[in-house]
């Protein structure tokens, strides 16, 4: 796995422990509980751990304004946790994104 997916996945790892606090509030989020967020966060990160870009909104919506994400850290106490896990996952999108479509077109050029 390249360093960008693996910054990727550390993001989405990260976020994975928050969201497994037993304490967590998921009644703003699209989440029905925290089964429901930690299953869809395995997925992200498995598919990350075989190499492959999962689709790029799939990540992006979980940590945009009123994301499930950000609504989850709001009402359970871990806002200013989750900026700084947004600000490390938009860099870490941008990263991963931009290489692979780099990575895409020289591949069609050879």
């Amino acid at each position: 796995m390249d360093d960008a997916k693996q910054q990727l996945a550390a993001v989405l790892r990260e976020a994975r422990a928050f969201l497994a606090l037993p304490e967590n509030d998921f009644a703003w989020s699209s989440w029905a509980d925290a089964s429901v967020a930690l299953t869809e966060m395995d997925g992200l990160i498995a598919t990350l751990e075989a190499g492959r870009l999962p689709p790029r909104l799939a990540v992006s919506v979980l940590f945009a304004p009123t994301g499930p994400v950000q609504e989850v850290s709001l009402s359970s106490g871990w806002a200013d946790e989750f900026l700084a896990l947004a600000a490390r996952c938009d860099a870490a999108i941008q990263a991963a994104y931009k290489s692979s479509w780099w990575r895409r077109l020289l591949n069609r050029r050879m």
